[in-house]
Formats: structure tokens, C-alpha cells, sequence
């Protein structure tokens, strides 16, 4: 059953059909109380829920467990003694019915004979810094939506909503959520068919925040949110592509900007159009990240909160030398390599506006309730029909701390196929969060030219 469980946010959540967009972000000082009394920094009740398996959010993970052999280092599993408490299956699904969600319940109907959610021990371990959850405090109180709904105003560097009003309030706070600093990592994308084949695209990923720059803040982000960019690696097809995005903030008044480097041509040009459904490498253009970009193309609602299973904690995933072939499977990923877990989640409903276009005419996100990270997402076609499930498998880099994606999973049910982003198990480090980026200048046409000329 989906409910709203704090009182506080029960009441916004009524205010939000009265009043205007941007009134419904700011909450009251003794609302804002709350962030360091019942619920947690980021909004979160801290209680926890024994009927259901749910522990107490007691401060999180902020230090990393013995044998842990610093940054740069693949993660040590903190709960790798843990034994499944029941692994359900397509045979069984019904005594956990009222868990699943409808993508998870489709994905068992759909591989009956091998996709299985083997459940565990829930455990809260989400952290972040001290600065952030300050700043997040700081948001609560003042940040707001602009007039039209489509970019964030006084926030910065911390949730922008702890606790929502609505719907697009609450995907703002997975879009701007905390994710690191800076990251740079090495990974490969599987692009999987029916029969379990698979075409590789491997890449050197940089991503930047400018919303988590320390040395900026509210009024000098100049709607940038972060700079990303990659370049193709051996043995993908390609090798030398590269692509640098500057990430706008509100996209409808000023869409990101995007340019990619051509080897063989050894230019720049601006990237085509990357947005809401392009397609791009398997996926769409706003399925990156579970969700991305402007949100001006549906109606959001905020559901509520359910208790459900969700991947949760998955370093079996990410086991260094772990072949992909041991875990890429057909139709999915090796079941016995996941963890699941049960959490409370906030439900977001998007529905296609009137006159807009996309391919997908309702979509449904599960969002973390201690990290607001969407961990799962389903996608459904102009007919009403479950298309797309998409799944986050994460787990804890406890080192920095955040909650970070092992491997982002989009399956599409009705190719039976599906696309893995983030295998790093051959690399020589997992996703590295670091403490001194590139410039700014390191960000720009000229400089990915010069990269390109080296």
C-alpha cells in the first residue's frame, strides 16, 4: 500500500494543490526543525519499521570497513557474510506481492526460469558530508522552483527539497542529489539481445559537479549543474570519440550544450539534439542517470511512500576480476550476483502532457528515501503498456560517503533485451571520487579540440 507517511509532509503535499509553484518549495523554520529531530538530514524519517524489516537510520556508514584498501581501491563488501533470508522467484512471487513493484513482477513473469530478487538483511547506511547536509538545511528553507516550474532557485550544493511538496519538487532532489564531486572512472556499456550476446562500448567518464563546487554558490552557478564528458576507449568501435556536456540547470530556458570530437575528421561540431527521447547507445537520453534533464514534457505527481524491495548494497556485482560473461546473462543479469533489500521509497508518477511528445506517455520512479537516488523506474507506452523497466544497483562507497550506481540496467520487455552501464570488473580501480578536479577551462570546446590533437 503507497502512503504518505510524515505528517509534515502530508500537509505540503495538501498546500500543493492550492498554492503556485513557487510557493509550495519553501517549508517554515519549525518545519525545517524536523531535519534534525524525526527525520534525517535529508528528509528521511529516522525511525524505523520492524514489521517490515526496516532498521533505524542511526547516522549512516562513515567509515569504511577493515581490509578496505583506501581511494582508488575496489570497495570491500561490509555485509558479505550475509546469507539471502528467501530468494523469490516467478513460483513464489505472490507471498511477496504487495513488495515488488509492477517493472520487478514483469521482469519474473516475463524470465520465469532465471530472474529471481534474492532478498537480505536491510541495512541504512546512506551518509554524506557534514557541508551538505547543512547546506541542505539552508535548501529547505529557501529554495524554490522558478515561476514555470523548470529550474531550482536559491539552492545549492544539498538536497533542494528535503521535504516535497510535489512531484517535480521531488525529482529535482534526485536530479541534484549527492552524488560526489568529482568522479572519473572507466566502465563498460553492454548492449545484450534476446540470446544473451552482447556489443561492448568501454569509455573514461568525467563528471563534475558545479552544484557541489564548494568554492560557488546559490547566485553564481550560472545554470550550470555539471560538466560530463567521454571518450571511447579500446575495443570499442570509435576509439577517440569524445563528448563534453555542460549541463544546464533550467533546460527549457537554456538547454545543455553539447560537442563531440571526431578522430577521423579531427574537429569539433556540436552534438545533435541530446535530449528527453533520443536514442542514444541502447537507451534514451533521459533514461541516463535513471532521470536527467528538463522535466517540462509531463505532469508530476508525488504518490506517496511504500515499502518495497529495491536493489540495495550490490558489491558482489562489482567483484574485481569477475568476467562479463559470468555476469551477463539472457534477459537480465546474473540473479545470484544481486542484493535486494527492503527500504521505503517516495513513488513519482509522470504523465505526458498534453501536445508534448515522447515515447514513453507515463513513467513511474522509486526514489531512495534516506539518498534520493531513483532506483527503479518503470516506462510505459502510448497504449498504457509496461515497456521499459529500468534498475539501479548500488551500493555504499563509504569512503567519501555516497550512495553510487554498480551497474544501471534498462530492459526493454518486449525485445527481450537489455543494456548494463557501469561494468568495471576488469579495470584496474572502480568509479574514483576525487578530491581535485580539472579546471573549469578543462570544460570547454577549445580545451576537448586540444585533447582530440594530442
Amino acid at each position: 500500500m503507497i502512503r504518505t507517511v510524515s505528517r509534515a509532509s502530508f500537509v505540503l503535499l495538501s498546500l500543493g494543490l492550492l498554492l503556485p509553484l513557487a510557493a509550495q518549495a519553501k517549508v517554515s523554520a519549525e518545519q525545517a526543525a524536523q531535519l534534525n529531530s524525526t527525520l534525517t538530514p535529508f528528509g528521511a524519517e529516522r525511525k524505523g519499521d520492524a514489521a517490515h524489516g526496516i532498521p533505524e537510520w542511526t547516522g549512516g556508514m562513515t567509515q569504511a570497513p577493515a581490509g578496505y584498501g583506501g581511494p582508488g581501491s575496489f570497495h570491500v563488501d561490509p555485509y558479505a557474510g550475509e546469507k539471502p533470508l528467501r530468494v523469490i522467484d516467478a513460483q513464489n512471487m505472490q507471498a511477496d506481492a504487495a513488495y515488488l513493484s509492477e517493472g520487478v513482477k514483469a521482469l519474473l513473469k516475463t524470465y520465469p526460469q532465471t530472474f529471481k530478487v534474492p532478498v537480505y538483511t536491510s541495512h541504512r547506511s546512506f551518509a554524506a558530508p557534514q557541508d551538505i547536509y547543512q547546506n541542505t538545511f539552508v535548501n529547505a528553507q529557501k529554495a524554490e522552483l522558478d515561476g514555470a516550474g523548470y529550474g531550482l532557485v536559491n539552492a545549492y550544493a544539498g538536497i533542494p527539497f528535503p521535504i516535497p511538496a510535489d512531484g517535480r519538487q521531488a525529482i529535482w532532489n534526485h536530479i541534484a542529489r549527492w552524488q560526489g564531486r568529482y568522479i572519473d572512472e572507466v566502465a563498460v556499456t553492454a548492449q545484450v539481445t534476446p540470446s544473451g550476446s552482447y556489443s561492448i562500448l568501454r569509455e573514461h567518464i568525467q563528471l563534475l559537479s558545479n552544484y557541489y563546487n564548494p568554492k560557488k554558490d546559490a547566485g553564481s552557478l550560472d545554470n550550470i549543474i555539471y560538466y560530463f564528458g567521454s571518450e571511447l576507449l579500446p575495443p570499442s568501435r570509435d576509439v577517440g570519440r569524445a563528448l563534453l556536456v555542460q549541463e544546464t540547470i533550467d533546460q527549457v530556458a537554456a538547454p545543455r550544450s553539447a560537442w563531440i570530437y571526431n578522430p577521423g575528421q579531427r574537429r569539433v561540431r556540436r552534438a545533435p539534439t541530446l535530449a528527453y527521447d533520443t536514442p542514444i547507445d541502447g537507451i534514451y537520453a533521459d533514461d541516463t542517470d535513471m532521470y536527467n534533464g528538463a522535466t517540462d514534457r509531463y505532469d508530476w505527481k508525488l504518490v506517496g511512500k511504500q515499502e518495497l524491495l529495491v536493489p540495495y548494497h550490490n558489491y558482489a556485482m562489482e567483484k574485481p576480476g569477475l568476467k562479463v560473461d559470468e555476469l551477463v546473462k539472457p534477459g537480465h543479469l546474473n540473479s545470484d550476483l544481486t542484493r535486494w533489500e527492503m527500504h521505503r521509497v517516495w513513488v513519482i508518477e509522470a504523465t505526458l502532457r498534453a501536445g508534448q511528445r515522447h515515447v514513453h506517455a507515463k513513467r513511474r520512479f522509486y526514489l531512495d528515501e534516506d539518498s534520493w537516488y531513483a532506483l527503479m523506474v518503470e516506462n510505459y507506452d502510448a497504449r498504457g503498456e509496461l515497456w521499459h523497466v529500468n534498475l539501479a544497483f548500488t551500493k555504499n562507497a563509504y569512503e567519501v560517503p555516497v550512495i553510487t550506481p554498480v551497474n544501471l540496467v534498462f530492459h526493454d520487455l518486449i525485445a527481450r533485451s537489455y543494456t548494463a552501464i557501469g561494468l568495471r570488473n576488469n579495470e584496474k580501480a572502480p568509479r574514483q571520487f576525487l578530491l581535485t578536479p580539472p579546471p573549469e577551462s578543462n570544460w570547454t570546446p577549445a580545451s576537448l579540440r586540444r585533447k582530440g590533437t594530442q
